[in-house]
């Protein structure tokens, strides 16, 4: 059987070095398009990014290298993942803001990223391996079939990167389909002597994918996990397992994700004050909301001597929890009180908003 890791996943071998800082909350998700070269049926990409010419630093929209600096920064990251979309589309731009974290943290800021192997060229890897420090590869003969001569020439591709990359820097990345189990063990063993390792992720279903997969799949409890995917992965790593070969495989759980990856980022971002991490990474906060300036300044200027923080973005005024004590005690207070329950990401999606009284 291979190795369950503490972060419930598995794996023959060990992980890649950017799985390591992303299972902490580390890793910084910079989404630098949604434009694609390519069309898989099993994408997992939301309908507010597909297809659509956005940039994102985690849930940051960003204009600038800048933006995707000042939220490395906020989430305390350590690194980051470059992915789209296709890169290769826009190189320029990967490039600039890989340049940018680089510039900004040094060179032990961890860069890696998902490459699709349609637009692969020599020159673009040797551009990148200026300034990424791993590469993932998503091979095309799960999007749609290939023969042997094509097969052979995506592997051609990828063993570029042999140039400009060390080998335990490379690596292919797939979605764990189910009836493709036999078609990736195929891929792997051809590519195995050209890279270090593979990432196969738990197949889910998303905005993009629905239809197709509602279709053509079953699901387990909960609704967004494919049923047979996991087993299937792990089906291919007793496999490669047999063959007593150095390579890393690693199977990615949806609950890696969501309750490690995501939940310990959530974690390590920053907070504004009198805020409250729970648990799961959320915060909670006292609040007083207000319908413009005017009314913000009204109550900011009621509250001298009390202790808050002013929350220009949100029209809001983060209170202290005696503060709001004292005012819920007050019968004249001229406002309402909220407890609220976000993300303490950029966009603060608020889960949770309960007046108090």
């Amino acid at each position: 059987m291979p190795t369950k890791t503490n972060f419930n996943s598995y794996c023959i071998n060990g992980v890649a070095e950017g799985c390591k800082y992303c299972v902490k909350g580390e890793k910084l998700v910079l989404f630098i398009s949604g434009k694609c070269s390519r069309n898989c049926y099993y994408c997992s990409l939301s309908n507010k990014r597909k297809n659509k010419d956005v940039i994102f630093a985690n849930e940051r929209v960003c204009k600038t290298p800048k933006n995707a600096v000042e939220e490395a920064i906020e989430s305390n990251a350590k690194g980051a993942g470059i992915t789209g979309g296709d890169p290769f589309l826009f190189l320029d731009r990967t490039i600039a803001y890989a340049k940018a974290l680089k510039r900004k943290f040094g060179k032990r800021f961890h860069i890696h990223i998902y490459l699709p192997t349609k637009l692969l060229t020599e020159q673009k890897l040797k551009k990148l391996s200026r300034y990424t420090d791993e590469v993932r590869f998503h091979p095309e003969f799960l999007s749609k079939k290939l023969n042997e001569k094509e097969i052979q020439a995506e592997i051609d591709k990828i063993k570029l990167a042999g140039k400009f990359f060390k080998k335990n820097s490379i690596g292919i990345e797939l979605p764990m389909i189910p009836d493709k189990k036999e078609d990736i063990l195929k891929f792997i063993i051809k590519i195995s002597p050209y890279i270090s390792f593979v990432n196969l992720n738990e197949l889910e279903i998303s905005d993009a994918n629905f239809c197709y997969m509602t279709k053509n799949y079953k699901f387990n409890q909960g609704g967004y996990t494919i049923n047979g995917s996991k087993n299937a992965g792990i089906f291919v790593l007793n496999r490669i397992k047999k063959l007593k070969t150095k390579l890393k495989v690693h199977l990615c759980t949806a609950d890696t994700k969501n309750h490690y990856q995501f939940k310990n980022r959530l974690l390590k971002h920053d907070i504004l004050e009198y805020g409250k991490r729970t648990e799961e990474g959320l915060v909670k906060y006292l609040a007083v909301y207000c319908r413009n300036k005017k009314e913000l300044n009204k109550v900011k200027n009621s509250l001298k001597g009390e202790k808050f923080h002013l929350d220009i973005k949100k029209n809001r005024i983060l209170l202290q929890e005696k503060t709001a004590d004292a005012l819920l005690k007050n019968k004249k207070r001229n406002c309402k009180i909220f407890l609220v329950e976000e993300f303490p990401t950029n966009d603060g999606l608020e889960v949770e908003k309960e007046e108090l009284n």
